[in-house]
């Protein structure tokens, strides 16, 4: 009977083990596939952002090429070199104006319809950069040269030019009136600081002071009775 029960318990055994041992395994395969499934996650997020990235930069890099086209073609001469040159000093013209205005607008200036006349320069400083970069492909590839329309373009830009030059004058003014204003409310009250902090005078003092600057102005004279040996 010892022997019969004893031949039962070790396939019992044996049995369990086998079941620890594929319960171990399962246990390892699903650590490895969680690891595996985080990887995979975490890939597929680095791959999502860097393909927005690369989107980003492609659509800086395509915004930059035709700039820098433009600031290569400037540095040649005649006619296409000038249109590109005054299509880079517009574009440069217009973006400090715009910085001036919105520092201005960020500082809570009474700026009025400024803003709004900026944001009509810019549409004609576009309308003219288009018309400058129409104007010098056409003259690199036929050679022609339209000296009317060149004039014409020539007084165009100079306009654009002369509205942003004049607003920021105008707004160079304003803050400079500004700041004077603030200086000399400042200079103001620094000095009634510096009276306040300055100690009242002994009257005893001012007493002496003044009878010493007496006698300095009016010396005393000898009396009548007085005289020398």
């Amino acid at each position: 009977m010892a022997s019969a029960s004893t031949g039962a318990t070790r396939p019992l055994g044996a049995a369990i083990r086998a079941g620890r041992e594929v319960s171990t395994i399962d246990t390892l395969i699903m650590i490895i596939l969680v690891i595996f499934l985080i990887f995979l996650v975490v890939g597929g997020v680095g791959l999502y952002f860097a393909i927005k990235l690369g989107k980003a930069a492609t659509r800086k890099a395509r915004q930059a090429i035709p700039k820098i086209a433009t600031h290569v073609n400037a540095m040649g001469t005649g006619e296409a070199a000038e249109a590109e040159r005054m299509r880079v000093n517009l574009r440069r013209e217009v973006q400090i104006t715009r910085q001036a205005v919105d520092q201005a607008v960020r500082e809570g200036w009474g700026l009025g319809e400024l803003p709004t006349l900026v944001a009509e320069v810019a549409k004609h400083a576009d309308l003219l950069d288009s018309q400058l970069g129409t104007y010098a492909q056409q003259r690199r590839a036929t050679g022609l040269i339209d000296h009317v329309g060149l004039d014409r373009l020539r007084d165009h830009h100079t306009k654009l030019i002369t509205t942003c030059a004049r607003i920021r004058a105008d707004l160079l003014n304003d803050q400079l009136a500004h700041s004077a204003t603030g200086l000399a409310d400042l200079q103001g009250r620094t000095d009634l600081e510096l009276e306040a902090r300055r100690s009242a005078p002994d009257p005893l003092d001012e007493i002496d002071e003044l009878y010493r600057r007496t006698l300095q102005h009016n010396p005393p004279k000898d009396q009548p009775g007085d005289y020398k040996m």
